[in-house]
């Protein structure tokens, strides 16, 4: 198996498989119809460009077995309603076999969650050709299917006086401070939450193995393998937002499900709730979003494109509320409005940035529970005009269901 993977690579043979797989996931946008308009399809394309980035930089350059890393997910790489209140560190593992030690100091940052996840990745994946099987092979091989196995909040890591911390991470059972893995583990995920994060401070976090392997340079069929699960996330990535639009999304339009099956799908961890819909509106209307944020750790709402990316006006700090810059009713409500422009009559405005249509989400953490959410759909003039009453007179879209 290792020399038909080194084979493959000084061949360039795996080469041309990674080249085709990419190709063939850019055309994926095709099986979409008429549904994407020309910002759509601009996106799509920069989103594709975006996944071969992530891919090469998480299993090219972050998975050296005898190296172990901890490395804040590529800038942009904004995958499947990613927060921008959250940092994600990641650890990439060829497999569960290893035992690591995480150290550092919590910094000032509120919360933080630690997991350890599987991916379909079968043990040959640098002796084979991928590309001609497309989609059907992601059955078998996709690194964007991610389930996590074990988590360890740090509501539940022993912190000295000053904030420093070990945690061990393996098979080996320990007391405490122990994150389990799996032997067909493939990565660790650290998420780290902000309240206000331009007044928290960052943990500082370091793995390291246990047997102080000694760095070594790379062999020719690990980078066989590199490029067969670079080629494999663009591919997996691709399909699951066309799965998740066609199949599920796109049937509920404007109505938010609790789904754990559908977060936890994706490498999810259950600390929290996290709802997903599609919305859309013409360039004259409003959606008015109203809900009333149960006591959690952190909420977010985020408006996304086709392709479950943040807009790109998060930097400008629209696009998102969060429960620590939201505008709140006097019952404790939030309303949202979603327009091109802002009707100045209130709520918390939120700008699509020139998209007519795209996924949304609210994550809420560290709750028990999950809010109903009214939606309705009216006239942006008219919206301008009368205010809040207009509300009274618009059937109103109700969802927020918590489903398996």
């Amino acid at each position: 198996m290792t020399n038909q993977s080194a084979e493959r690579l000084l061949s360039g043979r795996a080469w041309d498989d990674f080249c085709e797989t990419i190709r063939r996931a850019g055309h994926m946008v095709e099986q979409w119809g008429d549904t994407p308009d020309e910002l759509d399809r601009a996106e799509w394309y920069r989103f594709c460009s975006r996944l071969v980035r992530n891919g090469l930089e998480r299993f090219m350059e972050n998975c050296e077995p005898d190296r172990p890393r901890l490395r804040d997910a590529p800038w942009r790489q904004s995958i499947n309603f990613q927060s921008p209140d959250q940092d994600h560190l990641l650890a990439e593992f060829i497999d569960g076999s290893g035992e690591y030690r995480i150290t550092g100091n919590r910094g000032t940052a509120p919360y933080f969650v630690m997991a350890s996840w599987t991916a379909p990745l079968p043990a040959d994946i640098g002796a084979r050709d991928w590309a001609e099987r497309g989609v059907e092979a992601l059955a078998e091989f996709d690194p964007a299917t991610m389930r996590t196995t074990h988590f360890l909040p740090s509501d539940s890591i022993d912190f000295d006086a000053a904030g420093n911390f070990e945690v061990f991470v393996g098979q080996t059972p320990r007391a405490r401070n122990w994150l389990p893995i799996t032997p067909d583990c493939v990565g660790l995920l650290i998420r780290v939450v902000y309240h206000q994060r331009a007044r928290e401070q960052a943990p500082a976090l370091r793995i390291e193995r246990l047997d102080q392997a000694a760095p070594r340079p790379v062999r020719a069929e690990e980078v066989s393998a590199s490029l067969a699960r670079a080629g494999q996330t663009v591919l997996g990535y691709a399909e699951l937002v066309r799965s998740w639009w066609h199949n599920n999304l796109s049937r509920r339009p404007n109505q938010l499900n609790f789904s754990q099956a559908t977060y936890l799908s994706n490498g999810g961890v259950p600390d929290r709730h996290h709802g997903f819909a599609t919305w859309e509106k013409a360039g004259d209307e409003a959606l008015v979003i109203e809900f009333t944020p149960p006591e959690c750790e952190y909420w977010i709402f985020q408006l996304c494109n086709l392709w479950q990316e943040n807009l790109d006006n998060y930097e400008d700090g629209q696009g998102y509320v969060s429960k620590f810059g939201a505008r709140y009713e006097a019952d404790g409500s939030v309303r949202l409005v979603i327009a091109d422009c802002n009707p100045d009559i209130g709520g918390n405005w939120i700008d699509p940035f020139g998209h007519r249509h795209g996924g949304m989400s609210l994550r809420l953490i560290k709750t028990p529970t999950a809010p109903a959410v009214t939606l309705y759909r009216v006239k942006l003039d008219e919206l301008r005009q009368r205010g809040w009453q207009l509300l009274g007179e618009v059937t109103p879209l109700r969802s927020g269901e918590i489903v398996p």
